[in-house]
C-alpha cells in the first residue's frame, strides 16, 4: 500500500528532472558553507525553470534572504551568476510566505526560468548565502529543484 502511494505521489510530478536539498542540522547556515548541487540534463530541446527551496523557522529574524548562484557547465565554465532577494514574510503583516506545519515553513521561488541547456551533460550549481550575518540562524535546508518548463 505504501509503495503504491510513493509511486503515485512520484509519478504525478512529471516535470521534476531533479530535486535535492542540503540540511543545515543545527539550523545555521554558515557564509562559507555554500550548498552544491551537480544534475544532469538529457535532453537540450526543452526549456527548464531552476527553483530554489529554502525551508526556514518562524524564529528567522530578517523577512528576507540573498542568495548568489553560480551555474557551471561540467568543464566549469560559468553559466549564469546573479544575486537574488528572496522574500520569506510578509513586508506588512511579518506573516511567513510558503507552505508550513508548526513554525517551519518552505517556500519555492524561481531563479532561472525558460532555460535551454546547450549541451547534454552534468551540470553544477552552487548557491552562497549572501547575508550581512555570517552564521544566519534558523535556515533548516536549501535546495534545488530542476523541472520542464511548461509549453
Amino acid at each position: 500500500m505504501i509503495i503504491c502511494l510513493l509511486v503515485l505521489v512520484a509519478a504525478c510530478d512529471s516535470k521534476r528532472v531533479y530535486e535535492n536539498k542540503k540540511d543545515f542540522p543545527q539550523k545555521y547556515w554558515v557564509f562559507n558553507n555554500p550548498a552544491d548541487f551537480e544534475f544532469e540534463i538529457t535532453n537540450t530541446n526543452e526549456k527548464y525553470n531552476l527553483l530554489f527551496n529554502i525551508r526556514n523557522t518562524a524564529k528567522y529574524r530578517y523577512q528576507n534572504i540573498y542568495l548568489q548562484y553560480y551555474l557551471e557547465d561540467s568543464t566549469g565554465r560559468l553559466l549564469s551568476s546573479d544575486l537574488k532577494n528572496i522574500l520569506l514574510f510578509n513586508a506588512k503583516t511579518g506573516i511567513p510566505l510558503g507552505s508550513g506545519l508548526g513554525d517551519v515553513f518552505d517556500i519555492e521561488r524561481p531563479f532561472l526560468q525558460d532555460y535551454s541547456f546547450e549541451h547534454a551533460g552534468k551540470y553544477k550549481l552552487r548557491i552562497d548565502q549572501f547575508m550581512r550575518q555570517d552564521s544566519l540562524p534558523e535556515i533548516v535546508s536549501v535546495g534545488l529543484r530542476v523541472e520542464r518548463a511548461e509549453d
